[in-house]
Parts: C-alpha cells; sequence; structure tokens
C-alpha cells in the first residue's frame, strides 16, 4: 500500500522554522511508523533526525504524536494509522530536531523522586529482604514504566506548568512508596507533597490513554494522594 507520511520538522539551530515535510512510502500494512521513519531516513533524507533503540516496544525510545496521540513508532502499525500518517515531536519539550526533544527536565523530575530502593538495615539473619506475593502486587502495576515519557507529554497540567513532577515521576515515586522492603516511605510522601508533585493531577486522564503499557497511572496517582493524607492524619 502507499503511504503519505508528514513529519513535522524543525532546526532551531540552523533557524529552520516548524514545517511539515511529505514523504510517499510503500509500505506494508504490517509495517511499523518507525519503518517509515527507517525508510525515510536510509533512502530520502538523511538529514532526519529522531530517537531510538530497541524496537520492541519496551526502552521508550521513540515515544511521538503520531496522528495526534502519543504512541511509540516501533508499536504503532501502518495499518492502524491509515494511508496518511502524520508525525510530530512529543508537546511539551524543548524541540532540539525534528522528532528528537529535551528530555532532560523529564529526567530531573524523575530523579527528583528518589526512583530507587532504599533498604535500609540488612536483616539480621544476612539473607534477602523477604516479599510476600500480596505485598509484591500492590506495586506491580507501576513497575512496568518503560519512563518513555507519553504520558507526562501528554498531560495539560505538564503542558500549563513544566515544574509540575508529571505523572511518570510519580507512577515511580508509587512503586517504592508501597514496596514493603523500602524504609523511604515518608521521605517520597513528602516529596510527592509540594506544590508541583502530585496535587497538581487533574484527573483528565490523557495519561492513562496515552501509556504504551497499559498501566492505570490516575489509579497510582490516587493511591498516592490517598497515601499523603492517611499519613497527615497519623
Amino acid at each position: 500500500m502507499e503511504v503519505l507520511l508528514r513529519i513535522r520538522r524543525a532546526n532551531p539551530e540552523q533557524g529552520i522554522e516548524p514545517h511539515w515535510a511529505e514523504y510517499r512510502l510503500s509500505a506494508e500494512p504490517s509495517d511499523r511508523v518507525l519503518d517509515l521513519l527507517h525508510a525515510v531516513k536510509w533512502h530520502l533524507d538523511g538529514t532526519l533526525t529522531f530517537r531510538r533503540s530497541c524496537a520492541h516496544g519496551v526502552c521508550g525510545s521513540d515515544a511521538m504524536l503520531i496522528n495526534g496521540r502519543n504512541r511509540l513508532a516501533c508499536e504503532a502499525l501502518v495499518k492502524d494509522a491509515g494511508p496518511e500518517i502524520s508525525v510530530e515531536p512529543l508537546r511539551g519539550q524543548r524541540v532540539i530536531k525534528d522528532l528528537l526533544v529535551d528530555t532532560e527536565p523529564f529526567w530531573d523530575s524523575y530523579r527528583s523522586v528518589m526512583p530507587y530502593l532504599v533498604a535500609g538495615e540488612v536483616p539480621a539473619d544476612g539473607r534477602e529482604r523477604r516479599q510476600s506475593p500480596e505485598e509484591r502486587a500492590r506495586f506491580d502495576d507501576t513497575s512496568k514504566c518503560i519512563l518513555c515519557g507519553a504520558c507526562t507529554t501528554a498531560c495539560p497540567s505538564f503542558w500549563s506548568n513544566p515544574d509540575y513532577v508529571g505523572p511518570a515521576a510519580i507512577v515511580n515515586a508509587h512503586r517504592f512508596i508501597f514496596d514493603s522492603r523500602d524504609t523511604a516511605h515518608e521521605e517520597r510522601l513528602q516529596i510527592m507533597a509540594e506544590a508541583d508533585g502530585v496535587w497538581r493531577c487533574r484527573t483528565v486522564m490523557n495519561c492513562v490513554e496515552a501509556c504504551p503499557r497499559g498501566i492505570q497511572i490516575t489509579r497510582a496517582i490516587m493511591e498516592v494522594t490517598a497515601e499523603i493524607a492517611a499519613a497527615d492524619r497519623g
């Protein structure tokens, strides 16, 4: 089938303003949008710039706006996208060139929530820190995050306030807040309770629709807010 691929391109460093570039390509219905981008890059215009890595839907590198929705280019199929496909950089992040955006602020927010296990002292018996299946299941959903940024860059609260920590950071805070082995529970709750923390969420639920892993992000955010409220009462 023939596909019209429209790519939102720009190069601020060279003063090239955002504009649409169009490419007509032959594709199979089972091809992915990433395959189309590769075809342009490798055969039509080597100056096209975008980020990608594993191409298996688990690294999160190639999140972008596809037909107006945040998607992973390596998961979006041509047969689902249709014969006319538009591709744009993620919203709310500075465009470096074409589809490549500056993700450093996103990683700053991620690092701010202490996204690692604070395990405390080694158990007295010297063995591993044990956890029941029920305790592990408590944060199973939020452990699926691949840090693609699709949820955060689909969030209107983030668009209006770039200082908002964002859904992805909250999801990763949730993963450790509810880990029975972690000892930094109160410290993370304090981080989440700050002005640009969890209370900025307006439950629009764009984040849930955008997540390629199907994480129940809004539910996780509500669970964190409930935990903060419980700590305040306690």
